[in-house]
């Protein structure tokens, strides 16, 4: 369980994360505005903040440059804001991921998960589905002990998806998650991956074995000897 500081002022958006959060075992405390943000950032000492941008008191960029001059604690910025200068401006400035509006919760879970096991310094340990195994360290995959050539985006397409195994993620979380669009792109560029990851898995969409396409819905890879 981590003690999380969420900085929302939108209530319904609060609530929201707040209770998802929860229901993942997180201690939550929230604050509408920046400095309350900044006060309970400082005297709660928490493992993680979640932060906004568009704050009514102070812009959260400011907020994430205040937090960062006294603390080294994990800031996710979840916001409304897409553009790219934007994302990279506050990276730069020290947040340790970014995602844009609406976010699936699915997606806010993961890179929670993500950020606090960077920060406690744990390890990634392999992935495996079936005869597949994926190394976050090492961005290296292989297919029943054989090392499976892939592009940066396939193998991102690869560990997105073998992270929820036996879940259906729809593409518009997958363009949100692997190619950083949250407001969709054309699924064609997924469509064209998932044909050369499935190639390269030796498998075809009329005869797949990992990777399973739900139409409408999403892409699924499973264990093909369960």
């Amino acid at each position: 369980m981590a003690r999380v500081v969420l900085v929302e002022d939108d209530v319904e958006m609060r609530r929201l994360i707040a209770e998802t959060l929860a229901d993942q075992g997180h201690d939550v405390e929230s604050a509408s505005g920046g400095m309350e943000g900044l006060e309970l950032a400082v005297k709660s000492r928490p493992d993680l903040v979640l932060l906004d941008l568009g704050l009514p008191d102070l812009d959260g960029a400011d907020l994430l440059r205040m937090i960062r001059s006294v603390s080294h604690v994990p800031v996710i910025v979840i916001t409304a804001r897409g553009a790219d200068s934007v994302v990279v401006s506050t990276l730069d400035a020290g947040a340790d991921d970014y995602l844009v509006q609406p976010v699936s919760v699915s997606q806010l879970e993961a890179r929670v998960r993500a950020v606090l096991r960077r920060a406690s310094g744990q390890v990634d340990t392999p992935l495996r589905v079936g005869g597949l195994e994926i190394d976050a360290r090492s961005r290296e995959a292989r297919l029943d002990g054989r090392p499976l050539e892939l592009s940066p985006k396939e193998f991102d397409l690869l560990r997105a998806l073998s992270e929820r195994a036996g879940e259906v993620v729809s593409k518009r979380e997958l363009m949100a998650e692997v190619w950083r669009e949250p407001y969709g792109g054309s699924d064609r560029t997924i469509d064209v991956h998932v044909s050369w990851l499935r190639s390269k898995l030796g498998e075809t969409a009329l005869e797949p074995r990992y990777l399973h396409t739900v139409h409408g819905v999403g892409l699924k890879l499973i264990d093909p000897s369960r």
